[in-house]
């Protein structure tokens, strides 16, 4: 089977996961949810008002809804958030003029920010390179290198600053952005906006993939500016940019620097990635203490001119299928169900930020970490003499 014909078979095999659960025995779920998603009664759910549920069913997109269990401390009170993320599909076809396709996503994304405010939501991350199509695969500078921007006043960063300071949410959107001021280069970013309408920050993708279609150094390269965490009102803040969830490191670095909640905004096809896709979240969310959302965009995105991977199959017009199933992982090693992985949808989560210190008691991971030890051990690693610390069994013959 190519990947053209598993991507199909992904596409039209189940709506989500959750789809498949449901079939069973009560008895038998229960324990599939303990084993699977770390809960083993139903996950608690959110209300969904009216006008929010007629929103979702006019413009057809799901919503999940869901409170994470904290017990209630004697001496701090409750910091309670509601952090969403919305996975989405593009609108018009790539042949269409830029900035029609642009205006038509931006629309999508209005009224799914409204569904958002409509839930009471705090934080809200958007999908990877959210104003366009996930073009990167063509490796076709024009006229896709169209769509970058400027991280601080751009337009799709003005239009979420209005939406920011109406629904007083804290927004992050992944860009393309340009810096007009280091030569008009490209960079893969993420804006954070404050709630009240103002420019926080921003973060620049740390690790760029070069795996068939994602050879994404066509347009841009590893970011620089480390891995800063965004103190808003709400909590604090930081972003793993899609690729830099295979890196370990990557979302441990977040953790040191104090992050309560880390979005993993991403673009990624059901036959490369799928079964990595609902780990390394959560082993984050456990190994470093902190809320983990992975979203994902959905759909399958057709380009004009054929492009081959560099594996000797023939050219092909799409990535394949996006497959969603936007999650959030708890500290406590819990995870919410998935979004769907053929529809848009928006997933709200309300978490008390106070488990992190409750998990963190219970295992002392922070206190039993071996930090001097890991940086003595790195520090000799990146080193050109360096040679690995292997003992041989003496029985061996000498290599």
């Amino acid at each position: 089977m190519n990947n053209d014909e598993f991507s199909k078979l992904l596409k039209s095999s189940c709506d989500s996961t959750e789809s498949y659960l449901a079939d069973l025995p009560p008895h038998k779920l229960k324990e599939v949810r303990r084993v699977l998603y770390g809960v083993a009664d139903e996950h608690q759910t959110l209300p969904i008002p009216e006008h929010v549920q007629e929103l979702a069913n006019k413009h057809n997109f799901e919503i999940g809804a869901y409170k994470v269990p904290c017990p209630q401390e004697q001496l701090r009170s409750p910091r309670v958030v509601r952090i969403a993320g919305i996975q989405n599909s593009i609108i018009l076809p790539t042949t269409d003029p830029l900035l029609d396709q642009y205006l038509a996503i931006q629309e999508k994304i209005r009224i799914l920010i409204k569904a958002a405010a409509g839930m009471g939501v705090n934080v809200i991350c958007l999908q990877e390179a959210w104003t366009c199509p996930f073009f990167f695969c063509t490796r076709e500078r024009y006229p896709w290198s169209e769509f970058a921007e400027d991280a601080e006043n751009g337009r799709s960063t003005q239009f979420l600053k209005e939406l920011a300071k109406e629904h007083n949410m804290v927004i992050v959107s992944p860009i393309l952005e340009r810096d007009e001021r280091h030569g008009d280069t490209i960079w893969n970013t993420a804006v954070i906006i404050g709630n009240n309408g103002n420019y926080i920050g921003k973060h620049r993708k740390n690790h760029i993939p070069r795996v068939g279609d994602f050879n994404e150094s066509t347009y841009y390269m590893e970011g620089e500016d480390g891995h800063p965490v965004f103190q808003t009102q709400f909590g604090r803040v930081a972003v793993n940019i899609c690729y830099g969830r295979h890196h370990p490191q990557n979302w441990w670095m977040f953790g040191i620097n104090g992050a309560e909640i880390v979005f993993n905004p991403s673009a990624t096809v059901g036959a490369l990635s799928e079964p990595l896709w609902g780990i390394e979240a959560r082993n984050a969310a456990v190994a470093n203490n902190y809320y983990a959302l992975g979203i994902n965009r959905v759909g399958t995105e057709v380009f004009p001119h054929p492009f081959t991977s560099g594996n000797g199959a023939p050219a092909h017009s799409d990535f394949g299928h996006f497959y969603g199933s936007s999650y959030l992982a708890c500290p406590d090693g819990s995870r919410t169900p998935g979004l769907s992985r053929v529809k848009d949808g928006l997933l709200v989560a309300e978490v008390d930020l106070n488990l992190r210190r409750q998990v963190k008691d219970k295992w002392g991971f922070a206190m039993t970490a071996r930090l001097p030890l890991y940086a003595e051990s790195l520090a000799r690693a990146c080193q050109d003499d360096f040679v690995p610390q292997t003992v041989y069994d003496p029985s061996l013959k000498p290599q």
